[in-house]
């Protein structure tokens, strides 16, 4: 693998006391026009960089890992990679040593990763942001421990988010373009059913039939009818509260969190937040969301119950892209991602305060940002 200089250039935007987290735990997140993972640790001001990992294969070329996810274990964790020769892959490397213990091709520009709770299976959504369109995408699903991928399953127009619940019974995926929600059964890797989110992107001036893909043969049922039908989503993400119940997704054009009962898919409510929401997390004890609003530069808190916006914090940086959450849900890590020459960063958010405290310069665009705990 390549090896790169990196300087990290910690930027301080007031005093903060000390971080002594009761759980060990670093910091990382990948840099996608680098091909680096970056690790950083916790402590006084912020975070200090540990180690850089170099990624990827192909030295004349950038191979754009974008998504970090580290396994239930945490003996392992795994990085999306978008290129490759043809398609991108799916790496997985050992936390403690870095080293590479596998890696699967998956299909092309993979985005998002989950891993099932026991650690078997990872779901990866491939987007193919520069695929003709409409077309439907697969997900990748990939046999862990030996690395195997066991099947692209026709999905959806751009799927992008994906996220498997805590029980490990249902994989749920968002899609950009068809504005859908997939809700697929890991055990028989079948999506069981499929929802509007809203009304679609409408690309059929990029309409190139021989291009797509054949649609999927999927025994799901159509899509249920939805109040959202009118307005397009574009989901850029899905996630799933502690107890499972609820799903929330973030849409990128609707501006908006989208809250969704798990058991029947039917709306709960529809939150307004900033300008290109992308991410949405709900925080370890499933009482706040974070939405990061990628193009307005703030993140917005929202109550988990009430579901009223409690505050939007302005980031460092203008892109705003993941976030994680620190084991004790104190903080909040932000990655940002970079404009040109200007470095990304990971801003750090104090959720008692509800104020950013610290921003740690990242270079070549950061992007999936993860928590590994030692």
């Amino acid at each position: 693998m390549r090896r790169f200089l990196f300087v990290a250039l910690v930027v301080v935007a007031r005093p903060v006391v000390a971080q002594t987290p009761a759980v060990r735990y670093k910091v990382g997140v990948v840099s996608e026009s680098g091909d680096i993972v970056s690790w950083f640790r916790p402590t006084e001001g912020g975070l200090v960089l540990d180690h850089v990992v170099p990624v990827g294969i192909m030295p004349a070329d950038i191979d754009g890992p974008h998504n970090l996810q580290v396994a239930p274990d945490q003996k392992s964790y795994y990085v999306s990679i978008a290129h490759g020769v043809p398609f991108g892959s799916l790496w997985r490397l050992d936390a403690k040593s870095d080293t590479l213990l596998g890696r699967a091709t998956v299909e092309l520009f993979p985005t998002t990763i989950a891993i099932t709770p026991d650690g078997e299976f990872a779901f990866v959504a491939n987007s193919d942001f520069h695929g003709d369109r409409p077309r439907i995408n697969p997900v990748s699903i990939v046999h862990t421990p030996t690395m195997t991928k066991i099947t692209d399953l026709p999905a959806c127009d751009m799927p992008h988010g994906v996220r498997v619940n805590h029980a490990g019974t249902k994989t749920y995926v968002s899609c950009m373009n068809s504005d859908e929600i997939l809700e697929l059964d890991p055990g028989t890797f079948t999506i069981t059913r499929r929802v509007k989110i809203g009304a679609g992107h409408n690309m059929a001036g990029m309409n190139h039939p021989g291009m797509q893909h054949e649609a999927p043969q999927a025994t799901a049922p159509l899509p249920a009818p939805s109040p959202l039908a009118s307005k397009e989503c574009a989901g850029t993400f899905v996630s799933v509260s502690p107890d499972d119940r609820t799903l929330y997704v973030a849409c990128n054009y609707g501006n908006s969190l989208q809250v969704w009962d798990a058991a029947s898919l039917t709306l709960i409510k529809e939150v307004p937040v900033g300008k290109g929401a992308y991410n949405v997390e709900p925080s370890p004890d499933g009482s706040l969301l974070i939405v990061t609003n990628k193009k307005d530069q703030s993140v917005s808190l929202v109550d988990a119950k009430s579901f009223a916006e409690l505050a939007r914090i302005s980031t460092s940086k203008k892109i705003v892209h993941g976030v994680a959450y620190s084991p004790d849900g104190r903080y909040a890590y932000v990655s940002c991602e970079s404009i040109g020459s200007d470095p990304g960063a990971i801003d750090i958010i104090d959720l008692t305060t509800r104020k950013l405290i610290s921003s740690v310069s990242v270079p070549a665009q950061p992007t999936g940002v993860a928590i590994l705990r030692y």
